[in-house]
């Protein structure tokens, strides 16, 4: 394995841990809701904001991305993550409705718990 083969493999795996730890946060905005968790929720909304920040401030990608350019000239979207190429192409827009909606009904919910008091 050559040396920029080497460095892509470690940026598609770091690129992939942080992929899913902002997923899992994504996902669990609505479970937390639903258990009654607001504060959670909105903490994890806060934190995934923080990414979005990352990603408008580079262009609506992802720092990593030109990071993993530099080791190959392969450009298809998941050239720099382990991802399935479907879900790398569909990935901003699956993640940000299920964000926009998992923080829709975090926001209902904690604003029917505050009419309720």
């Amino acid at each position: 394995m050559t040396r920029d083969e080497s460095r892509l493999r470690l940026v598609k795996l770091v690129h992939t841990a942080v992929w899913a730890v902002f997923a899992g946060c994504i996902v669990a905005i609505p479970v937390f809701t639903a258990r009654g968790r607001t504060d959670v929720s909105l903490g994890l909304a806060g934190f995934v904001m923080l990414e979005v920040a990352v990603l408008a401030l580079n262009g609506m990608r992802c720092p990593l991305t030109d990071v993993a350019g530099r080791y190959t000239p392969d450009r298809r979207e998941n050239f720099d993550i382990y991802l399935p190429l479907w879900l790398a192409r569909h990935n901003k827009g699956l993640f940000g409705t299920l964000f926009v909606a998992g923080v829709a009904y975090t926001l209902v919910a904690w604003m029917t718990e505050g009419a309720g008091h």
